[in-house]
């Protein structure tokens, strides 16, 4: 008895043991994000990982509460830094598909520009949808009736400025390209073309970009086109003596001065010609610096659309709200990726920070962009969703008060008026069809009622973005200033 007794002490306290270890472990290490813990620094805590989004679906495929809420893992409530116009804030296109109206992509290097671009050509729901074909790269995308591009994209037109061309080479390209086709004598208004690109965690892309040129990336085709002319071999050394810089190490990596995986995404955003494009010796760095990240957050902001790596379902809904195109699928929030995997010292860290300072102040201006204008665009999405209830409500009165008003003629019921000195009866006594009718009159409001209280219930439970927020009236831009 005596050995029992000890071995089911022993077993109860292992019980014990794994039990107190899974409840820290939740409190520790909540959703998916333990595969990520040792890349959890590389980012504030307000950048941190992106949760799973399994939270929000249910065992049946429904969603459960708000899809958007804390998608990547920060607070429901977000409080903004900068102050926009509602001008930079609204963003919503008339996009003619039938008309002249192009999508122009901006493909930067690793910020999942891949993904998205296929959800471009493939993903969208349109009347003449995009003909994809196995094994080939490119899909053709016609408008309704023509044989002419809506898109211009690496999976519709290929590369046609150049391999992951800038904002500097397409806006010099682009408009000359899509006229390549069409003979000289047709006279068509000017396109309209509507640029949009991806943005990514500065760090998070650097190790990703490291570790695709460890393999063997070059990117060498790339043109870099700036002011009618590429760089010369002075002006953008390599950084690499052979064939490609495969197996190169992170330190590696980041000695080399000239790496342009280095503030990558300010400058690909950026107009070069402001700062005589390749040649660094026509200003210091830090007028340099300066110059570019001022015209990446200018053209950021003036870009029909723009979206986050780290907020695919944010993303997916800003497009279609922007265009007002749908997508047939979801946008999944993907959390292993190839940068996932490497282990990075502190001090590491903020190395890559300091060597992309440009990109690190430019991805917090525009997620900062990029929430407001979601928060903005919800709150007008729940404004028009009461306004529809509200007019749905007139209606049902309209309707009713003519059916009341035959419904009393027809029974002859007396005016209030007529028989002062008689006690008036109810009108459910003195008129049995009247009765009736106003019976009716009260299940059909009842149902009403029940039909209202149900949207409503069903439209908060999809669209009110933050729990506790009780006042929808509120104006976004009073909120921002109060933040």
């Amino acid at each position: 008895m005596d050995e029992k007794s000890t071995n089911s002490r022993l077993l109860i306290a292992l019980v014990m043991v794994v039990l107190f270890g899974v409840i820290v472990l939740q409190y520790v290490c909540p959703s998916s994000d333990c595969q990520l813990l040792h890349l959890g620094s590389l980012s504030k805590s307000r950048d941190s990982a992106p949760q799973s989004l399994s939270g929000g679906v249910d065992a049946n495929g429904g969603t459960v509460g708000d899809p958007y809420v804390a998608e990547d893992g920060a607070l429901s409530r977000f409080v903004p830094r900068f102050n926009f116009t509602t001008k930079d804030l609204d963003r919503v296109i008339d996009f003619n598909i039938n008309g002249d109206d192009v999508i122009v992509f901006l493909h930067i290097q690793k910020t999942g520009g891949t993904t998205f671009g296929r959800h471009l050509v493939r993903n969208i729901h349109l009347e003449r949808p995009c003909e994809c074909h196995a094994g080939q790269k490119k899909c053709t995308c016609y408008r309704p009736g023509k044989k002419e591009t809506w898109l211009f994209s690496r999976f519709s037109t290929g590369w046609s400025c150049g391999l992951h061309a800038d904002w500097t080479e397409l806006t010099n390209c682009v408009p000359a390209k899509m006229g390549v086709h069409e003979p000289p004598e047709t006279q068509k208004p000017p396109r309209n073309y509507h640029y949009i690109t991806i943005l990514r965690d500065p760090v998070w892309r650097y190790l990703s970009e490291w570790r695709h040129v460890q393999r063997g990336a070059t990117w060498k085709a790339s043109v870099h086109w700036c002011d009618g002319r590429a760089p010369t071999l002075a002006e953008l050394p390599s950084c690499y003596s052979g064939d490609d810089w495969s197996g190169c190490s992170l330190e590696e990596f980041m000695g080399c001065p000239h790496n342009l995986a280095n503030n990558r995404q300010t400058r690909m955003l950026a107009d070069l010609s402001l700062v005589g494009c390749y040649n660094l010796t026509a200003m210091s760095d830090h007028e340099r610096g300066a110059m570019l990240l001022e015209s990446a957050k200018r053209n950021l902001r003036r870009m029909a659309f723009f979206g986050l790596t780290e907020y695919q379902r944010k993303t997916q809904y800003l497009f279609e709200h922007t265009f007002r195109l749908a997508f047939i699928a979801p946008f999944t929030q993907l959390n292993g990726t190839r940068a996932a995997s490497v282990e990075v010292a502190p001090e590491t860290q903020r190395r890559i920070r300091q060597l992309n300072e440009w990109d690190v102040e430019l991805y917090e201006y525009a997620r900062d962009l990029f929430l407001q204008r979601f928060q903005f665009a919800r709150q007008q999405e729940r404004r028009q969703a009461r306004e529809r209830r509200q007019q749905a409500r007139r209606r049902l009165r309209t309707k009713g008060l003519p059916w009341l008003g035959m419904g009393a003629a027809a029974a002859g019921a007396p005016k209030p008026t007529e028989r002062p000195g008689r006690p008036q009866q109810p009108e459910a006594e003195s008129n049995p069809s009247q009765s009736q009718a106003t019976s009716e009159e009260k299940l059909e409001d009842l149902n009403t009622g029940l039909w209202e209280e149900s949207e409503a219930q069903s439209e908060e439970a999809w669209w009110d973005m933050e729990e506790n927020d009780s006042n929808e009236d509120i104006d976004y831009m009073e909120n921002v200033e109060q933040w």
